[in-house]
């Protein structure tokens, strides 16, 4: 499977793979070597953080290498007046009776705490390509469901300002 991308968020990864290749890596293998000096250890707690934080770097680096190897590039080709991906929507929520807005961005930039929604979910995927007023159903599961509208898009680009996940 493909893990759909923008051209900001593979760069903003690469960016992340050097600083840790680079810069991390040799930092965090030095602090290995330190804590391993100290002496037995079976009871060596700063041997035990420093490899912990050396794996997890690792696992990091494995991580974007296989998410850039595995992109494919999309671009938000949508028009002046609909939906399209970074746009900022306000949505009435008719079940809640309540307005919310959200930021249509990719998986590896979700954030539904703050507003950020993947184009993958139920809500992002329905939201592309609407117009104001344009009235909707979100599909949650197969029991569950609800109508919502479009009242305002404000159009954004990718900056870059909405971080990369920390996974």
């Amino acid at each position: 499977m493909k893990n759909e991308l923008t051209a900001k968020d593979i760069e903003l990864m690469q960016r992340e793979l050097d600083h840790r290749r680079i810069e991390l890596r040799p930092q965090l293998l030095e602090a290995v070597k330190e804590a391993r000096a100290f002496g037995d250890l079976s009871e060596n707690f700063e041997y035990k953080a420093a490899k912990q934080e050396k794996n997890r770097n690792e696992s990091r680096i494995r991580f974007l290498e296989n998410m850039i190897r595995t992109a494919r590039v999309v671009e938000d080709r949508s028009g002046a007046d609909t939906v399209g991906m970074y746009d900022k929507v306000t949505v009435y929520l008719e079940e809640d009776g309540e307005s919310e807005v959200y930021q249509v961005v990719t998986t590896v930039r979700q954030d539904v705490l703050h507003g950020l929604i993947s184009r993958e979910s139920p809500m992002g995927s329905q939201l592309l390509g609407k117009r104001v007023g344009e009235r909707f159903y979100v599909q949650v599961s197969p029991d569950y469901g609800y109508y919502a509208r479009v009242d305002k898009i404000e159009k954004e680009r990718d900056d870059g300002t909405v971080p990369l996940n920390r996974y």
